[in-house]
C-alpha cells in the first residue's frame, strides 16, 4: 500500500512562528519565483543564437526551450505535497539549490544533449520551489498583509514572462564576455547564492506533516497525465499537429478522468490524496481553479501572440518588442498592488467586474493591429489589458484561497501554481497555433482573428469568476 492511513478527521498542523522580518521574506522567495517564471521565456530570444552555436537540429531546439516547461509542469504538484511532508522551508530551498545547480549547468552546457538535460534538472528544481511561495503567503501572512503579499506574487507572475524576453534580449545583444547565449542561463546563479545564503535565516523553520505520506498511486497517474497534455500542445504547431499528438493528448485526458477516481479511493481510505475532495469542496477553490487557468490562458496567448505580430508584422527586433511590453507590465503591477484598498464588500465582485474590459482591451488590442494603429495608440491599449487583468488576477487568487484551512495550504498551493502553469501552456499553444495558421492571410489578419479568441476567452473566465462571489 502506497499511503500512510491518517486519523479523521485530518489535525491541522500548529501555526508556524512569524518571520522576524516578513518583508524581507516575502522578498526573497519572491525573487526565486521571478527566476523560475523568467526562464519560461529568457530562453526564446536566444534560441536562433543558440541554434547557431550549437548546431542544435529543430527538434533539439525545442527541448532545449520547452524541456523546463514540462518538467516544470509534470512535477509543480509533486512539489507541493513534499513541501507539506518535510516542511516549505526546506523544500524551497532545495528546490532553489537545484535549479542554481542546473543554471550553472546550462550556462556551462558543451552540446544540445548536456543542454536538454540541464534544462530539465532545471525544471525539477522550480517544480521544488515555486508551490512553496504561496505557501509562505497563505500560512505567514494574514488578512490586509496577506492580499498585499498576492498582489506582488500576481505582479512577479505579469513581470516574468516580459522581463524574460527583455533581459534575454539584452543579454544576447551584449553578448557579455564574449559568452553569446550563456548569461541567460549563468544570470541566475549570483541571485540563487544570495538566496541560498539569506533565505534559511528569513524563512522561520516549520513542522513537518509527518503523518501525511505522497501519494504515489495518485503521482503516477497526474504526472504522465500532465505529459501527455503539455508535450503535444508545446511541440503540436513545430511538428505540424501530428497524429502521435492527438493520441497523446486523450490518452491524457483519460488518465486525469482515471486521476479523480484514484483520488477519491485515496480519500475512502482514509489516505491523504494530492488533491482531496475536501479541498475542492472549500469555497471558491474549484472556480478559481477555473478562472485562473482561462485568465492565464488569454494572458499568455495575448503575450505570446504580440510578441509575433510586433516581431514579424512590424518588424521590431526582440529588445524592441520586449520595450512595448512594459506598460501592461506595470499597469498588472500597480493594480495588483492596490485593488484591495477598494472596499471589502467589493472584493467578492472584482473579478468579473474587471474581466468585462480585458476581453474589451483584446478587442481594441485586435483594432488596432488590423488597422495599422501607430505605436502610442497600441501601447495604449497595451495598458488597458495589463490593469484590467491586475483588476482580475490577485482578487482571483485571494478569494481561492481565503477559507483554505493550514492545513490544505501546501495542496491548494499545487494546485494553483500547477493551473497558472498550465493555462500558460494552453494559451501559448492554442493561440499561437491560430496565429501562425492565419498568418498566410497577413499579420493584421492573424492578430484580428487571435483578438478575437482571446476576447471570449476572457469573457468565459468572467463567467468563471461569478462563481467566487459565494465564496
Amino acid at each position: 500500500m502506497t499511503e500512510t492511513t491518517l486519523p479523521r478527521p485530518l489535525r491541522a498542523p500548529e501555526a508556524p512562528p512569524s518571520p522576524a522580518r516578513p518583508g524581507l521574506l516575502l522578498a526573497a522567495v519572491l525573487t526565486g519565483q521571478f527566476m523560475a517564471l523568467l526562464d519560461v521565456s529568457v530562453v526564446n530570444v536566444a534560441a536562433p543564437t543558440l541554434r547557431d552555436d550549437l548546431d542544435a537540429s529543430g527538434s533539439a531546439l525545442q527541448f532545449i526551450v520547452a524541456g523546463y516547461t514540462i518538467v516544470y509542469a509534470a512535477l509543480i504538484v509533486t512539489g507541493s505535497r513534499l513541501g507539506g511532508m518535510f516542511g516549505y522551508r526546506r523544500l524551497f530551498v532545495s528546490g532553489l539549490a537545484v535549479f542554481t545547480a542546473a543554471s550553472l549547468a546550462c550556462g556551462l552546457a558543451p552540446g544540445t544533449g548536456s543542454l536538454i538535460a540541464a534544462r530539465a534538472v532545471q525544471g525539477a528544481g522550480a517544480a521544488l520551489m515555486v508551490p512553496q511561495v504561496l505557501s509562505v503567503i497563505q500560512r505567514q501572512f494574514q488578512g490586509p498583509a496577506r492580499a498585499k503579499a498576492l498582489g506582488l506574487y500576481a505582479a512577479v507572475i505579469a513581470g516574468g514572462a516580459v522581463a524574460g524576453q527583455i533581459l534575454g534580449g539584452v543579454l544576447v545583444t551584449a553578448d557579455v564576455f564574449g559568452l553569446s547565449w550563456r548569461p541567460v542561463f549563468l544570470v541566475n546563479v549570483p541571485v540563487g547564492l544570495a538566496l541560498l545564503a539569506v533565505v534559511p535565516r528569513l524563512m522561520p523553520p516549520d513542522r513537518a506533516e509527518t503523518a501525511r505520506r505522497l501519494d504515489l498511486r495518485g503521482l503516477l497517474v497526474v504526472s504522465p497525465a500532465i505529459v501527455l497534455l503539455v508535450v503535444p500542445l508545446v511541440l503540436g504547431h513545430e511538428e505540424d499537429w501530428p497524429q502521435w499528438g492527438w493520441v497523446c493528448m486523450a490518452a491524457g485526458v483519460a488518465l486525469f478522468a482515471a486521476f479523480g477516481l484514484v483520488e477519491r479511493g485515496v480519500e475512502r481510505q482514509g489516505g491523504a490524496p494530492l488533491v482531496s475532495g475536501r479541498l475542492l469542496r472549500t469555497p471558491g477553490v474549484a472556480g478559481a481553479a477555473v478562472t485562473m487557468t482561462l485568465v492565464m490562458a488569454s494572458y499568455a496567448g495575448f503575450l505570446f501572440t504580440s510578441a509575433l505580430y510586433l516581431q514579424g508584422g512590424l518588424g521590431f527586433s526582440a529588445l524592441h518588442a520586449g520595450g512595448v511590453f512594459v506598460p501592461p507590465a506595470l499597469g498588472f503591477a500597480v493594480v495588483s498592488l492596490n485593488w484591495q484598498r477598494l472596499p471589502v464588500r467589493f472584493h467578492p465582485h472584482l473579478p468579473a467586474i474587471a474581466l468585462v474590459p480585458v476581453a474589451a482591451s483584446y478587442l481594441g488590442l485586435a483594432w488596432a493591429q488590423h488597422e495599422g494603429a501607430n505605436q502610442a495608440v497600441l501601447m495604449g491599449v497595451l495598458a488597458c489589458v495589463g490593469a484590467s487583468l491586475g483588476a482580475a488576477f490577485s482578487p482571483v487568487m485571494a478569494l481561492g484561497l481565503r477559507r483554505v484551512a493550514p492545513v490544505d495550504a501546501p495542496d491548494a498551493s499545487g494546485l494553483l501554481a500547477t493551473v497558472t502553469q498550465f493555462g500558460q501552456v494552453l494559451g501559448v499553444a492554442v493561440f499561437g497555433t491560430v496565429y501562425l495558421e492565419r498568418i498566410g492571410a497577413g499579420a493584421a489578419q492573424a492578430a484580428w482573428t487571435t483578438g478575437l479568441g482571446l476576447s471570449g476567452v476572457a469573457l468565459a473566465a468572467a463567467l468563471g469568476a461569478l462563481t467566487l462571489r459565494r465564496g
